[in-house]
């Protein structure tokens, strides 16, 4: 094998395609040798590509005459045993043969025909999140699972929807049939069920794509080969979203790796011998999630995580990041690495968004690494959530039930994460849905019949909370219209959300959908609902009655949300307003229950605030209050 061109100092890890050839470089500290082997040598060992120790832990070399495509392996020869590796930083796998026997290939990452629209992501406070798993999502007919493509071609109906920022739970390469993601094995590597292999099915998603540019006035994708393989198929969802202005997030785990580690995966990658994982070069014998906990006592794991999530940022022009329980990483000793990932992306790219996940929530994720904080912009929270699951789950006892509020309350006025865009808030996620868990909010709602008035009505109390609140709203794929089947990463299990009801098939399904769209719509008139201010100034855990106040510093534009949990309809029910005068109704969720509702209860459009002071407030007004109903009251329509 040929000496490097370049200063080793400077060729990245993994292969990368420069002028004449291929760079190889890997990290191998306590092998004996390393080869490279692919088609270039007919895929045996050879001594002509006999990888060269550079003395720093790691082995290189130069395969002149290969390209984008080139096809390899690495031979590593340990104290343990010999075999077959793939690389650890390998941009993509083979279809055939397939994982976990897949070849490594060779890519160029500059070869992306970028549609260059300067797209940014959204300020913090007019983020709304929607995690979304791939391989459930949106199953096109023929198909075994969801794709990337099949994600891209929805993105017309999640643009109309309102939300910006989708969430991606992890899509790295993983060892079963169907997963979570959370199992990954090939970091660098897209999941190869997640794109199209079928160069006839690839066919019609180019005419989809290409279709999606040009409702947007954007130049077409040249050929269907650009999308030969997973990174590109990945890369085209993320540019097609950003044409649409939707930014993307990925979840990325670096708390552990696996599950099922094959013999050709990254695990005891310099062949020591078998029997003690602390010996696996970049795990220890702690285990997390069926997997095992990163070692990340060494520079070079710290190394191998940093740049992936730069990778990602670089080479896929990733938005943002979720980082799967940021808590396992510290608690096994990685709070420095987070420190390195955090600081790194934000030199690398400052305008990335970083998001953690902790439990139980800490403060001292969001702080900086400076002040002995982790570096996060913001991270999940459960506050809110919890208040609201629990207040749905007791409001479905009966009329005659206690329904916590004050829970309620605490949640909104909570301040141990400021400004309060700091906090992710959700009413349903990938966690807590998941068969086996937690019912969705229809079926926590009225367990008997996820489509009576009760599940209804409260669904949109569940959703109008978290829409309202403070703090990045995050739905849930099929949140938005009333979906209530457990979630499930398994594409055969019967848990697939109902594409065909809010399509058509279920008014109530396509009620909500307006419902949650047009809420969305008043969030983005309305810049109180984003502001980083909030004041509960009435509870009523008996009548069931929460009200709170939502304006910006600066910025002011109040809004009066006002919510019940009641049965039954208030007339003449007075409550206290930040101000005298008109307030529009501009929201109420009643109108939406068999839209639209001839027997909606509500304030005609506006009301009357007097200066009669109450709760604590100068003014007060004297309102319909629908049952089960959120209404929103601001100065003006907005816009």
């Amino acid at each position: 094998m040929l000496p490097l061109p370049f200063s080793p100092a400077t060729t990245p890890l993994g292969a990368t395609e420069v002028p004449g050839g291929v760079t190889l470089r890997v990290w191998a500290p306590r092998a004996q040798a390393v080869y490279a082997v692919g088609d270039f040598c007919n895929w045996v060992v050879d001594g002509a590509f006999l990888l060269q120790p550079l003395g720093d832990e790691t082995w290189a070399g130069f395969l002149a005459g290969a390209a984008d495509g080139a096809r390899y392996l690495f031979h590593v020869q340990g104290p343990g045993k010999e075999g077959l590796k793939r690389d650890p930083h390998a941009r993509v796998l083979t279809f055939q043969p397939p994982f976990p026997n897949s070849y490594c290939i060779v890519r160029d990452p500059n070869s992306f025909p970028w549609h260059n629209t300067g797209f940014r992501a959204p300020a913090f406070p007019d983020l709304i999140l929607y995690q979304l798993h791939v391989g459930t999502f949106r199953i096109a007919p023929g198909n075994s699972e969801g794709k990337f493509l099949d994600v891209a071609e929805r993105l017309p109906y999640l643009s109309s929807l309102g939300v910006n920022a989708l969430q991606l739970m992890p899509v790295v390469e993983f060892p079963t049939e169907f997963s979570l993601g959370y199992n990954g094995v090939d970091y660098f590597s897209p999941e190869n069920d997640y794109a199209v292999d079928d160069p006839a099915k690839l066919e019609t998603y180019f005419g989809t794509v290409n279709g999606l540019l040009t409702a947007k006035g954007q130049a077409l994708y040249p050929s269907k080969d650009i999308f030969r393989y997973s990174d590109n198929q990945l890369r085209a969802l993320v540019d097609l979203a950003h044409v649409w202005g939707i930014a993307v997030f990925l979840d990325v785990v670096y708390n552990h790796a696996g599950g099922a580690f094959d013999d050709q995966s990254l695990y005891f990658f310099d062949q020591m011998p078998r029997g003690n994982n602390n010996d696996s070069l970049y795990f220890t014998d702690q285990g997390w999630a069926g997997g095992l906990v990163f070692a990340y006592w060494n520079n070079n794991v710290k190394q191998f995580l940093t740049y992936n999530a730069q990778f990602y940022s670089e080479e896929y022009r990733i938005d943002g990041f979720r980082f799967d329980e940021v808590s396992v990483m510290d608690r096994y000793g990685g709070w420095e690495t987070c420190q390195e990932i955090t600081n790194n992306l934000r030199n690398s790219k400052p305008e990335a968004i970083q998001i953690a996940e902790y439990w139980p929530v800490n403060p001292w994720v969001v702080k900086t690494p400076g002040e002995g904080g982790a570096g996060f912009d913001a991270t999940w929270e459960d506050g809110l959530r919890e208040a609201v699951r629990g207040a749905i789950a007791r409001a479905s006892g009966g009329s005659n039930a206690y329904v916590d509020l004050e829970s309620v309350r605490g949640a909104i006025e909570s301040e141990s994460l400021l400004p309060r865009w700091r906090a992710v808030q959700c009413v349903e996620n990938h966690d807590i849905v998941k068969v086996g868990e937690g019912p969705r909010i229809p079926r926590l709602a009225d367990p008997s019949n996820p489509r009576s008035w009760y599940a209804r009505s409260r669904s949109r109390v569940a959703t109008g909370l978290l829409l309202t609140a403070p703090g990045i709203p995050m739905l849930f794929m099929g949140q938005e219209f009333l979906e209530d089947k457990p979630f499930s990463d398994n594409p055969v299990s019967g848990n697939l959300i109902w594409w065909q009801g809010v399509e058509g098939a279920d008014k109530a399904m396509a009620d909500h959908l307006r419902f949650t769209t047009e809420l969305i719509q008043v969030r983005w008139r309305q810049p109180g609902l984003r502001g980083d201010k909030a004041h509960v100034q009435y509870v009523n855990n008996m009548d069931r009655v929460l009200a709170f106040q939502r304006w910006g510093e600066g910025v002011g534009r109040d809004v009066v949300v006002v919510v019940s949990l009641r049965e039954q309809t208030f007339w003449g029910y007075r409550i206290g307003f930040p101000g005298s005068g008109r307030w529009l109704e501009v929201f109420n969720s009643d109108v939406y229950d068999n839209w639209v509702n001839p027997l909606m209860a509500g304030n005609g459009g506006s009301v009357w605030a007097d200066a009669i002071p109450m709760h604590g407030l100068p003014a007060s007004a004297s309102l319909f209050i629908p049952a089960n109903s959120v209404l929103v009251f601001a100065r003006n329509q907005g816009g």
